[in-house]
C-alpha cells in the first residue's frame, strides 16, 4: 500500500465554482482539460519513480532516510508523513491558493512519495517492480478509458468503493497489531479491485467535473488536483498488484 492513504480530496469538489460558457467548445475543451490530466499525472509518476531509483541507487542518501534494516530515519519518517499534510493543504486550502503553488505542492509530493517508495527495490527485484508498472499502466489506462467513455453513472458505484477504501485503512492499521497474512492478504485482494474501481469512476467524475470549471480561473488549479487524484489511483493499484506479482531479493 501507498505510504499515504488518498483521502479522496473530499473538499476539491466542493470548492469548485459554477462555470457557464458556449457549448460548442466544450468538446475540444474537454479534451485538453483531461490531456491536462494525464500529462500532470504521468509526470508525477515519471518523477516519483526517479526519486525512489536515485535514493534506492545512492546508499550515503538511503543512509539519510533509512537505517540497515529499512526502517525509517527521523527524516525518514517526515519524508513519509508530510505527502499527507501537503493532500489536505490542497484540498481544503485550494480556494486560497494560486494555481502555481498547487503545481509546486503537487510536484513536492511526487518527490517525496518517491523517497517512501525507494524501499521496493530493496524489497522486489527489479525485474518484477518493471513487470508490475508496465501491468499497472496497461490496467490504469483501459480503466481510466471505460471511466471516460462509459455512459453509465458511476457515482453510486463510487460510494460503495470509498466505503471499501476505509475499511482497507481500517484493516491495515489493525493488522500492524494482529500480524495475520490472511488479513493481509485480503486487504491486498481488495486494494487491487477497490483501486481499479476508482480508476474509472474518479475519470468520470474528473470528465464531469469539467463543465463546472470550464472557463473560469479555477480551471488550472482542477486539473492539478484530478492528476492528483488518478497519481494516487495508480500508486496504490501499483503496491497492491505488487504484493502479487514482486519477486523479492
Amino acid at each position: 500500500m501507498a505510504n499515504n492513504m488518498d483521502p479522496r480530496l473530499a473538499a476539491f469538489r466542493a470548492q469548485a465554482p459554477n462555470a457557464t460558457g458556449s457549448a460548442a467548445g466544450y468538446d475540444a475543451g474537454l479534451r485538453s482539460y483531461m490531456l491536462g490530466i494525464y500529462n500532470y499525472m504521468a509526470s508525477g509518476v515519471l518523477l516519483t519513480g526517479i526519486v525512489a531509483l536515485l535514493v534506492y541507487s545512492t546508499p550515503a542518501l538511503f543512509a539519510v532516510f533509512f537505517n540497515e534494516f529499512g526502517r525509517p530515519t527521523i527524516l525518514g519518517w517526515v519524508a513519509m508523513l508530510s505527502p499527507l499534510g501537503m493532500v489536505m493543504a490542497m484540498s481544503f486550502g485550494l480556494n486560497r491558493m494560486s494555481t502555481p503553488t498547487v503545481k509546486g505542492l503537487y510536484w513536492a509530493y511526487a518527490a517525496l512519495m518517491g523517497v517512501s517508495m525507494s524501499t521496493i527495490f530493496a524489497r522486489y527485484t527489479g525485474a518484477s517492480v518493471a513487470q508490475t508498472f508496465f501491468v499497472t499502466a496497461a490496467s490504469f489506462a483501459a480503466l481510466s478509458l471505460y471511466g471516460y467513455t462509459t455512459k453509465k453513472d458511476l457515482s453510486a458505484f463510487g460510494r460503495f468503493l470509498f466505503m471499501g477504501l476505509v475499511g482497507i485503512i481500517i484493516a491495515s492499521i489493525a493488522n500492524i497489531f494482529i500480524g495475520s497474512t490472511g488479513l493481509q492478504l485480503a486487504v491486498n485482494i481488495l486494494g487491487v479491485l477497490i483501486f481499479a474501481g476508482l480508476t474509472a469512476y474518479d475519470t468520470q467524475r474528473l470528465r464531469d467535473l469539467y463543465y463546472q470549471v470550464a472557463g473560469t480561473d479555477f480551471a488550472g488549479k482542477a486539473a492539478v488536483m484530478g492528476a492528483l487524484t488518478l497519481y494516487l489511483n495508480f500508486v496504490n493499484l501499483f503496491q497492491f498488484l505488487l504484493s502479487f506479482m514482486g519477486n523479492r531479493d
